[in-house]
C-alpha cells in the first residue's frame, strides 16, 4: 500500500515562528552604522582600506547567521505520511551537525545533535528532522531551550508515542573568553512521552547514539 501524504492544517498562529510581531527591524543602512560603531569603539578606525567594506560583509553575514527567524519550524514537519507500513519502533538521527550563536553573548556554539521518536500514525521526511533542527539554531539561543524547542516541535507536529533530543555543543564564549576553558562540551537531553516514562528507552537512545 503506497503511502498517504496528508497536508496539515495551516495554523494562524504562529508561536515557533522567532521575531514577535512586535519587533520592528532597524534597515540595512542602520545595521552596517551599527558595525561601524563596534568597530570604532573596539579601537579601530572603521574608514581605514581594511574595514570600509565590513559592515557590509557582516550585515550579510548576520542574515545567514540568524536566518531562522524567517522561518517557522512546525511548517517544516507539515507534509507527513500517514502510513509508517507497520513500523512501530524508533526513528533516530545523530550526529547532525549545528551552529548556534549564544545569546548572552552572541559569540557562537558549535556541535552536533541527536533526535530520535517513536511514530504512531505519522512519520516525516528525515531531512525535515535536521531542518528543524537547523531553523533553531539559526537564532540567538541557550542550548536548554533550543533543545526543548527541537523536542516540543516534534511532538507537536508528528504526536508521537515518544520523542528524545541530545545536543552536545562548545561554546566559545566559554573557550575564547571569562574562564577560557577549550573543548569543555556541553550536554543536554529532553525527553517526552514514553522516552521521558522509562529509564529503559533513555538508555537504549543514548547506547545508540554512541553506537555502543
Amino acid at each position: 500500500m503506497d503511502a498517504i501524504i496528508k497536508k496539515m492544517p495551516q495554523r494562524k498562529s504562529r508561536p515557533h515562528l522567532g521575531a514577535g510581531p512586535d519587533i520592528v527591524r532597524p534597515t540595512r543602512e542602520e545595521a552596517e552604522n551599527a558595525v561601524r560603531t563596534l568597530i570604532a569603539w573596539a579601537g579601530d578606525d572603521p574608514a581605514r582600506d581594511g574595514l570600509l567594506d565590513t559592515p557590509k560583509r557582516v550585515t550579510r553575514a548576520y542574515e545567514e547567521f540568524f536566518k531562522g527567524y524567517e522561518e517557522c519550524p512546525l511548517d517544516l514537519l507539515s507534509r507527513t505520511f500517514e502510513e509508517p507500513g507497520g513500523y512501530d519502533d524508533v526513528v533516530l538521527l545523530r550526529d547532525i551537525d549545528l551552529n548556534s550563536h549564544c545569546e548572552h553573548h552572541m559569540i557562537p556554539f558549535v556541535g552536533k545533535a541527536h533526535v530520535a521518536y517513536y511514530p504512531t500514525e505519522r512519520v516525516v521526511g528525515i531531512s525535515k528532522l535536521a531542518r528543524v533542527i537547523d531553523v533553531y539554531a539559526r537564532r540567538l539561543q541557550t542550548q536548554e531551550t533550543m533543545t526543548a524547542q527541537i523536542a516540543e516541535t516534534i511532538n507537536t507536529a508528528l504526536k508521537p508515542n515518544g520523542v528524545a533530543v541530545m545536543i552536545e555543543a562548545v561554546h566559545q564564549c566559554m573557550s575564547l573568553r571569562g574562564v577560557k576553558k577549550r573543548d569543555v562540551a556541553t550536554v543536554t537531553t529532553q525527553f517526552v512521552g514514553n522516552f521521558k516514562e522509562d529509564p529503559a528507552l533513555q538508555a537504549r537512545f543514548i547506547s545508540l547514539i554512541r553506537n555502543d
